[in-house]
Parts: C-alpha cells; structure tokens; sequence
C-alpha cells in the first residue's frame, strides 16, 4: 500500500496490468453481479437532473425498471446503487454490435449531457471505500475481467495508465501524477 494525501492506494493498482477488451468480454461488467453500480448521493441528484435527455438511449426494460425503482435504488448491503433489469443487468445498460455499453455515457458522447457515467463505473477495475480519515483505492479482479488484464500485460499498461481520465475526473491531475511518480519510484527500487 501506499499513501497519497488522504488516499491509501493498493499496490496492485501501480503494479498489475489492465486494458479494457470489449471485444472479449462483450461489457460484462455492466451485466453481471449482485448489485448495481455504486452511486454518490451528487450522482444520483445529477441522473434525476438529466434522466430525460437520458431516456431515449435507454432500451424498454431500462426505462420500465427505472420508473419501477426510480434512478437509484438501495442494495441489500444499504448502498445507493443503480436499479438493475429483473435483478441483473443494470436499468443504463444497451446493447450495440453484441456489447453491452452504457446509455449515460452514449447519451454524453452524443453531447446530451455534461455527466459522463457514475465515477465508480469510470474507475473500475478501481474500487473506493472511505473511512473515517482516509479513502482506500483497491484493484478488484472480478474474473469477467480476465481478457483485460491478459490485454493489460500484452501491451505493459498499469491498472493507473488505463484508467487515466478515470483517477484525473476523480480526483484532479495533481493526483494522478503522484500516482505516475510514486510508480516511477517503485520501478526504480525493483531496478537496483
């Protein structure tokens, strides 16, 4: 572990590889799992904000379940998450060319809406829990994941790297370069 301001920081992060590969996985995450994706109470007043310009990306069963359940509801653990499908995928998931991908961010790159997706969507593999007087960042390997991190280790690139835009939207670009250095410092203790 290491520490960057009030963040603990799982060394996997820094040192195992990641690559998103759609092509395999299809968008698994978006599909599977107990729950939907973790909301902060900023995102779920912001999707209640932009639901409409939302909507028309949204497929039948998304808008139905989101009616039903509302643009967030509580998991069986007492999270904020997003309402999922019949209880599996989640209500902002599409599907295009056989892969599941996420209506908000469509609804985003078409230029509809200022809010790419929920942050803990964007940071995944990243996984967040805040404490009391620290947030701790841990590299979760959910097994739908494994044609990411064999394309990760075929093209070198860190958990971090991929998720540049991810950590920077996050928590700001200062950040991110402590990350960079902190990496570049641990690569160089393995040198010696």
């Amino acid at each position: 572990m290491i520490q960057i301001d009030d963040k603990i920081l799982s060394l996997d992060i820094l040192q195992k590889h990641f690559c998103c590969d759609l092509a395999k996985c299809h968008g698994s995450c978006c599909v599977q799992g107990q729950s939907g994706a973790p909301l902060t109470q900023d995102e779920v007043l912001i999707l209640e904000d932009i639901i409409k310009k939302i909507t028309p990306f949204l497929k039948p069963e998304g808008i139905k379940s989101i009616k039903e359940q509302g643009v967030a509801t509580i998991d069986g653990d007492g999270d904020v998450v997003t309402p999922l499908i019949d209880g599996k995928e989640c209500a902002y998931c599409i599907e295009e060319n056989g892969v599941s991908l996420c209506a908000i961010e469509k609804a985003w790159l078409n230029k509809k809406i200022d809010f790419r997706k929920p942050i803990s969507c964007h940071l995944y593999p990243i996984r967040v829990k805040s404490y009391t007087s620290f947030i701790g960042l841990n590299y979760d390997q959910w097994d739908v994941c494994e044609p990411a991190r064999k394309l990760g280790i075929k093209q070198n690139i860190p958990v971090y790297k991929c998720l540049k835009d991810a950590i920077t939207r996050a928590y700001g670009k200062e950040f991110y370069q402590q990350i960079e250095d902190a990496a570049r410092l641990l690569e160089n203790e393995g040198d010696e």
